[in-house]
Parts: structure tokens; sequence; C-alpha cells
């Protein structure tokens, strides 16, 4: 018989036992495998509220996951121990109240972009990982293959709805906006950039391009491509030189120092992947959208500027139109195996590698004596529209970089491999950026790392020798601003990870001392 006091809608606990259990605690980077007492599955607004007040009032740490695809393990430390998992908030919607597409923090991006577009024609110009959840994506920034052409996804952020934790204990949904006049505003601002799991939990956003004043949805967000040009070229690892392969790298930066602003070439994007060279072979995947401005012209001016003076031929090498949604999108994301264990590291770059990183750069990806082939190198595509906005308009501060790098140690399948690979890429890292203290200090070449690639090593003085603290790498002068609305959003510190703002002065944990 059925239980009818249930609610069949309604949040559901599942604890350790339930054969649900195991699948919902592991993430994305299997390395971390939380054990939380209890996974909370969310369905509301006011089911967070709820579960956030009974967390708080029993003296519970509480991590909140949507799509799982956290780097570190924020959502996986040992001390959680209520999850709460906001998957189920998926809602994609026209709220013709706010004149805004409503976007539940539990939707994946793929489904994001798939609702958009066959509604709308519109999109936002966020990742290429299709199921990566948007409610840690966009409060990290938001970057994509469009963001050249259109900026950061929060640049298109016009609300959010947050459920916080005030002085008393008590748990509230605040909805905050873009709007000068709204008291809430800098909420809405620390969610431009200011990352996940800082000041509550993220049950909706409201996205609308400021200046968009209309009543059609269909004209509230960018246009999105209907096809794009698309380039696939890989090049062997046989006959790749360390001239050839420096030259690449340098001819590949100089093309974006020299198209850095809103200009026809701003359309283009690409990703070039330097995997080990265990891996046989490497490649760089180019877009851009066909009906853009000179669009034929700037991809082929871009190839001949990337491979001048290289030297190697391409073993492929593809050019065609191809449908943008259907036929480029979901064909390319980046690790394409979820199934495995992961150290990541970023830095934004304001100019090309110099010489000595050049040789970094070939001496540990040349290495025999390193196995990994996915260990890699990943060079992309920035500025643009991006570097249009002032570095304080949003809590987004990395505002006149040209490349977005990721330092991969690849993904393999076993704890025995994690000392190695960790290591290769750690000591990778560290030797690029030697000159600056082991991190991408914010000078004239670098401008700090992205924290939607959380790396805890940024703050460990073994791993960060440079004197500038994590927290400038991430937010640069942002930081005393963000820690200001944590203070007046989550005044007891609730919600907390190894690289969470830290209140603008020492006070005991409430949450701590309850668990004392």
């Amino acid at each position: 018989m059925t239980d009818t006091t249930v609610d069949p809608t309604g949040p559901v606990v599942i604890t350790p036992g339930d054969p649900r259990y195991e699948n919902l605690v592991q993430g994305y980077n299997h390395r971390f495998v939380g054990r939380p007492d209890q996974v909370r599955l969310v369905t509301s607004t006011e089911d967070v509220v709820a579960a956030v007040d009974e967390a708080v009032a029993a003296g519970r740490r509480i991590a909140v996951r949507s799509g799982g695809h956290c780097f570190e393990d924020f959502t996986a430390s040992p001390d959680v121990q209520v999850l709460l998992d906001v998957s189920q908030l998926n809602r994609i919607s026209y709220d013709p109240g706010r004149r805004a597409i409503e976007v539940g923090s539990g939707a994946l991006l793929g489904d994001v972009y798939r609702t958009l577009f066959k509604r709308w024609g519109v999109t936002i110009p966020a990742g290429t990982c299709l199921d990566v959840g948007v409610g840690g994506h966009i409060a990290a920034g938001g970057y994509g293959p469009l963001s050249r052409r259109d900026g950061l996804v929060v640049d298109h952020l016009h609300a959010v709805e947050v459920v916080v934790v005030d002085e008393s204990g008590r748990a509230r949904a605040v909805v905050a906006t873009a709007d000068p006049e709204d008291p809430h505003r800098d909420l809405w601002w620390a969610h431009t950039g200011g990352g996940g799991g800082n000041f509550g939990v993220v049950t909706r956003y409201w996205l609308r391009t400021p200046g968009a004043d209309s009543a059609d949805p269909a004209e509230l967000l960018p246009r999105a491509p209907a096809r794009v040009w698309k380039r696939l070229v890989m090049w062997p690892w046989a006959e790749m030189t360390e001239q050839a392969l420096t030259t690449l790298l340098r001819n590949y930066c100089t093309w974006y120092e020299q198209n850095e602003a809103v200009s026809p070439a701003a359309g283009l994007w690409s990703n070039l992947i330097v995997t080990h060279r265990n891996s046989e072979a490497f490649g760089m995947v180019v877009v851009i959208d066909q009906e853009g401005p000179e669009a034929e012209k700037v991809l082929a001016e871009h190839y001949e500027s990337v491979t001048a003076g290289v030297g190697v031929e391409p073993s492929v090498h593809t050019v065609e139109v191809v449908p943008w949604l259907s036929s480029w999108l979901p064909s390319y994301s980046f690790p394409n195996d979820p199934k495995g264990r992961y150290k990541d590291k970023a830095a934004y770059l304001r100019k090309g590698f110099t010489d000595h990183q050049l040789a970094v750069i070939w001496r540990y990806l040349s290495d025999p004596a390193h196995s990994n082939p996915t260990s890699c190198l990943v060079v992309a595509g920035f500025g643009g529209k991006v570097n249009t906005v002032p570095s304080d308009a949003t809590a987004t501060a990395q505002r006149d970089s040209i490349l977005k790098v990721l330092y991969g140690g690849g993904v393999w399948q076993s704890a025995d491999q994690d000392e190695a690979c960790i290591a290769w890429v750690r000591e990778f890292y560290r030797e690029v950026h030697a000159g600056t203290g082991g991190v991408p200090v914010c000078d004239g070449r670098t401008d700090g790392a992205y924290i939607g690639y959380p790396d805890s090593d940024l703050a460990d003085p073994a791993w960060n020798t440079s004197g500038v603290p994590w927290s400038a790498l991430y937010y640069g002068a942002n930081y005393p601003r963000l820690q200001q609305v944590k203070h007046t959003y989550d005044p007891r510190n609730v919600f907390r990870h190894a690289l969470s703002i830290q209140p603008p002065y020492e006070k005991p944990d409430l949450l701590e001392d309850q668990d004392a």
C-alpha cells in the first residue's frame, strides 16, 4: 500500500545503506568521495530553506552540489554531514514579471542550451562540458566559446535567488538583482564571479542581457549561431620538435595578443590542447559563427598566423560548416571521460608565454619518463567582449586577459597513481610560473586563476611561495568587497570550503562551536 502521507514531489533524504547513496555521493572527480550522514534531494526553494534550517539547528556542516563537477573536495570533504543536492531544481522558463529567463541552479548546461535554442533561438556564453550544473558554473563567472563575442555568463545575469542564514541561525530566501536601487544588489554582485558555496544556496538565476527591454524572450539574450565554421587540426608528436612546438605556441598566443579587442576576430574562439607526447598526437579546434562579420576570412587568417613557420604538417586537418547545437557543441568537452581521477590547475594570461616558460612546457610534455598520455596543457581563447567590462563591475576581476590556461594532470583510474600524477602537474605548474613564486600572480603577464577551476594548492605555502594570498589570485582587488558580502549574508560562516571567502575579521565559527 502506498503511504499517502508522503509527498512524492517533496524533498528526499538519502542515507548510507540506501541503494542510491553511493551514486549520489560520487562526483566528477573520483579522487574525492564524500560520506555525509545524509543527502538531501530538494525540489523547491522551500525545501532548501527547511533543509538549511535543520542542518544549522543541529550544528551539521552543510555543502551544496548541482552538477558535481568541482575539481576539489568542496562538496566531498570528510567533515560535510549534509550534502544538499539541487539537481532537481532544473526548471528553465520565461518569467514575464522579471522579463528574464529563469534557470534553476540544478539545470545542466546541455539542457539550458537546448531549451534556450529550441524555444527562443538564444543562448549564453557558457562552457562546452554539457553535464556541468549551472549552480557553480554561473557563480564562478561562466565562460565558453562564445565569450569573446558575448562576454561572460554573469554579464547577462539579471537576478539570483539565494537561501542565506542570518546571525540568529535562521534561513531565508533572498532575491538579489542588478538593479542599482536593490538593497540586496551586493549579493547579486557576489554571484557574478565570487564562486559557489560561499554565501548561501543558489536556487534560481534570471538571465537577461543588460539593456534588453522586451517582453519577447527571443530578444533577451544573445542570438545563438545557426551554423559555425569548424576547423579541427591534429599534429603528430613523432614529427614535433622543440622549435616547432615553441613556434606553434608562440604564434597561437601572439594572435590573441593582436586580436584582444572587440572586432570581427572576436567572433573566433579556439582551444589548443597539447597532450603529452605519449598520446602520439595533439590538436586544436577553432569555431566561428558562419554569419559573423568576415567569418571565413578571420578563420583563414587565424590558421595562417598560428601555423606560420611551424614546419610540421598536420595529420588531420578538416574545415567544415556544421549546425552549432546538434553537430558541434555536444561533440567537444574536456576532459571527455568523467569517470576518473583528476588534478588540474589554471592561469589567466595577459601576454603569451616567455621563452623560459615555453622551454618548461616542452620539457614536461615531451618527457618520456611520464606515462600518462592524457596529461596536457590547454590554452583557450579569451578577451574580446569579456574585456569591455570594468574589473569591479562584477566579482570577476580578470577583465584584460587574452587566454585562459589549464594545466591538466590527465585522467587516471587508480589511487595508486595519485602521487605520481598529482606531483607531475604540481611541478609543471610551479616551473612554468617559477619567476613569480610558482603561481600566476597579477602582473603584466598573468592575472591569477579562475575560481571555476579551483586549486587548493594556491592556499598552500609549499606550492605558493609568491607571498600573494590565494584570495588575490582568484579575486584581485574585489576580495574585500566579497568579504563584506560574506559578513552580511553569512555571518555564521555556514557556507565554507577549502577556498571559501573568509569573513572580514577574526570571529569564532559558531557552527564549529556547536559541533564542540
